[in-house]
């Protein structure tokens, strides 16, 4: 390491050789799922994180469907086209995960990550069919940033018809909280995308314990719309989960293969 190359990268990666860049999203897409599996975001089958091709841009690599999160690697991510066309890898895809995602990627050309799994608190606070209250400086991340979408809510989206009225309903934002169903977040990065979802995740989890425990004092709005200023935007995202790449990245090497 040179002597003024910074210890901690405070800006997202940059590549001018495109194969390059494919993977190192593929790497951080391999570990951001690893992620999801340490924090207890598998449930069965369901759940997926995708990136969209830097080179084949109408395509996102995605998990296969039925492989853990905990024990991704690179080498196991597929190469899907909009169309639900498996182009790299021999495993099978979640139809749900195509839908959904195929359908924000396509409408959305600013996200390059999403991310969604079937987490207990994110699927608990779906049901109520809010948005999140600026309770706390982590919620404030959300603040006039996130939607709730009804429609297709519950039911298991496998038409294409029903990825694109969700695509519809979720045309700006970080986030959106499919009724019934659970979270939704993208992102300029998977680490962005992730981040979001994890602390969205969390964020879900406390506004739950705060109504339970009483009535909860929402931030003024002026307060929460500084706060989401000064972090909830795409660099704060990204940074926030550097600590968690270097940890899984220190702990399980073998996701680069």
């Amino acid at each position: 390491m040179a002597l003024d190359e910074p210890i901690i990268a405070f800006h997202p990666e940059s590549f001018d050789d495109p194969e390059a860049e494919r993977v190192h999203r593929k790497a951080k897409l391999a570990g951001a799922l690893r992620v999801f599996g340490r924090l207890g975001f598998g449930e069965g089958v369901a759940g997926h994180i995708t990136v969209r091709d830097p080179i084949m841009t109408d395509h996102f690599w995605v998990n296969p469907f039925g492989k853990s999160f905990r024990h991704m690697r690179s080498s196991d991510l597929l190469l899907v086209s909009h169309e639900g066309e498996v182009v790299v890898g021999d495993m099978p895809v979640n139809r749900a995960a195509f839908v959904l995602h195929s359908a924000i990627h396509k409408a959305r050309p600013d996200v390059i990550a999403a991310a969604h799994s079937h987490s207990v608190y994110g699927k608990a606070f779906s049901s109520l069919g809010i948005p999140l209250d600026p309770l706390t400086q982590d919620a404030c991340i959300f603040y006039g940033d996130h939607t709730v979408i009804a429609e297709q809510g519950g039911a298991v989206v496998f038409e294409v018809e029903a990825g694109m009225e969700f695509a519809e309903k979720f045309p700006t934002g970080k986030a959106a909280i499919h009724q019934n169903h659970g979270l939704f977040t993208v992102g300029q990065t998977v680490d962005e995308a992730a981040f979001w979802f994890i602390t969205m995740e969390r964020t879900c989890q406390a506004q739950l314990a705060a109504m339970a425990a009483g009535n909860p004092i929402s931030i003024r709005d002026e307060y929460a719309q500084y706060t989401f200023e000064q972090i909830g935007h795409h660099l704060a995202g990204w940074f926030s989960f550097q600590p968690l790449w270097q940890e899984i990245c220190a702990s399980d090497p073998e996701l680069f293969d």
